[in-house]
């Protein structure tokens, strides 16, 4: 028996083509990462402030007895940062083996993408950073930035993150 499942677009897709994504709204954008990298989805909570720490690390929350940083994905965008409120969450994510918690405007959905409909980020310009984009999908008319948790933050901002941290 030939293992298929029918998408909302009415195509046929073999069942391991397809991705689970949670997505989330940063500055009215609809963002993604894949479902296996999320360790927890948590309220916002009371963050420490770490001194000298990057513009975007908002400081270091106690998970359980781990430290773990914070950053703003806002400020990681280079959007404008804005007050944080009832639908503000942290999502906490491994990045290069060290837990993170990333700050979002509010989380939206567990989604499941076809793998193949995923298109490659061109490199707009060098003024947008777009490393950690992995690429753009579509879930009906609204497009959805797939994120690369893993190049999220580069070798240098974690082990700045890491001395802040410890």
């Amino acid at each position: 028996m030939n293992s298929t499942t029918t998408t909302n677009t009415g195509k046929l897709e073999e069942k391991g083509s397809l991705q689970q994504y949670v997505t989330f709204l940063i500055g009215g954008e609809t963002y993604g990462v894949e479902v296996l990298q999320v360790q927890e989805i948590i309220g916002m909570t009371p963050i420490t402030f770490v001194p000298n720490a990057m513009n975007f690390m908002k400081g270091v929350i106690n998970l359980r007895g781990t430290v773990v940083p914070v950053i703003d994905m806002r400020l990681k965008l280079n959007l404008d940062e804005r007050q944080y409120d009832v639908s503000t969450v942290i999502i906490v994510v491994e990045v290069k083996e060290r837990m993170i918690g990333i700050i979002v405007d509010s989380v939206s959905d567990v989604v499941s993408l076809p793998v193949n409909s995923i298109q490659d980020t061109p490199h707009f310009t060098s003024k947008i950073e777009t490393d950690f984009v992995k690429g753009i999908g579509q879930i009906d008319e609204n497009l959805v930035i797939i994120l690369d948790v893993s190049r999220i933050l580069t070798t240098a901002e974690i082990k700045s993150i890491n001395t802040s941290a410890d």
